[in-house]
């Protein structure tokens, strides 16, 4: 159900109040650019915004009349999906779309409030410099392809190209391919180089939702051949050779063998294929033959500092 002017919101409780009065003293200490609140139920925003004092507020949600109140209060607000992520990731994740919305831009200080113990009250403030080599992909990018692979999964895919392209395995780069959609196509056009370390497992155990599937995958990322994924999300294969073979390609100098491959797939099968650069960690996404996002690995991560203060009486 959506909000509605008329709808009774919940008064901040008086311990969210103090968190969120702690946040404004400290993102005044740390000249933030903002405060970012996420929300998991309608508040009196208006009266949240006027107790920030001079600092912007930000309201970030995936609860649809949360975020209409918010709009209605006039604050600016993230629109975020529901997904079963650790905290940290959770707030990355907003600030990547706040800067994807321009809210915020890299290089800034955010003060974020959210809840990590209590779901219905505010009780964690961190402060989060975005260095200026912040690069990393949002959703916004990845829905202008068009493509039948749902959003959820390409975004999971990715991220996850991203963390190998970035931090490699064990301090070594690592390079490696996936391919996510038609994998039944894929599957054709492909061979095994070793023994499938998926087949056999049920579904609930080649999920990339999975947090210990996603760690295996970085795991085996080390070995060589692809990854095939399948729109849903299902690991399929790993180490595969591609052997599919298209005309009409036109790559840069400079990229080798797996982004030929890359490139040769998705034109065969219209698949998106990912390929992470060993050298540079940098991952390209294909479609249809030609690369269609180049990300650059965040070599430098956010840094995270947790605040804890008392009670401003």
């Amino acid at each position: 159900m959506s909000y509605t002017p008329d709808m009774i919101r919940q008064e901040p409780t008086r311990e969210c109040q103090r968190v969120l009065s702690a946040a404004s003293k400290l993102a005044e200490a740390v000249q933030a650019a903002a405060i970012v609140l996420i929300a998991e139920r309608p508040l009196d925003f208006a009266r949240l915004k006027q107790e920030a004092g001079n600092f912007r507020i930000i309201v970030a949600s995936d609860q649809k009349e949360v975020q209409d109140a918010a709009r209605h209060d006039d604050v600016a607000v993230i629109a975020i999906q529901h997904e079963p992520q650790t905290r940290q990731f959770l707030v990355s994740q907003v600030l990547l779309e706040a800067i994807a919305d321009e809210l915020l831009q890299t290089g800034d200080v955010a003060v974020v409030v959210y809840s990590a113990f209590e779901k219905d009250t505010s009780d964690t403030i961190s402060v989060v410099r975005l260095a200026e080599q912040l690069s990393k992909l949002t959703s916004r990018d990845l829905q202008r392809l068009e493509t039948k692979v749902p959003l959820e999964t390409l975004r999971i895919v990715v991220d996850l190209a991203c963390d190998i392209g970035r931090d490699g395995r064990e301090g070594k780069p690592v390079g490696t391919l996936f391919v996510v959609g038609n994998h039944r196509k894929v599957m054709e056009l492909s061979t095994e180089q070793i023994h499938d370390p998926f087949r056999g497992y049920p579904k609930s155990e080649r999920s990339i939702r999975n947090p210990r599937v996603r760690e295996s995958i970085r795991e085996l990322a080390q070995i060589d051949g692809a990854f095939v994924i399948s729109s849903d999300g299902l690991a399929i294969a790993a180490g595969r050779h591609l052997r599919a073979s298209a005309e009409g390609l036109n790559l840069s100098k400079g990229l080798g063998s797996r982004h030929w491959a890359a490139a040769e797939i998705s034109k065969a099968t219209g698949a998106i294929a990912i390929a992470v650069s060993e050298s540079t960690g940098t991952v390209r996404v294909f479609q249809d033959g030609k690369i269609v996002l180049r990300i650059e690995p965040m070599r430098n991560a956010m840094k995270w500092h947790d605040m804890s203060a008392d009670s401003p009486d």
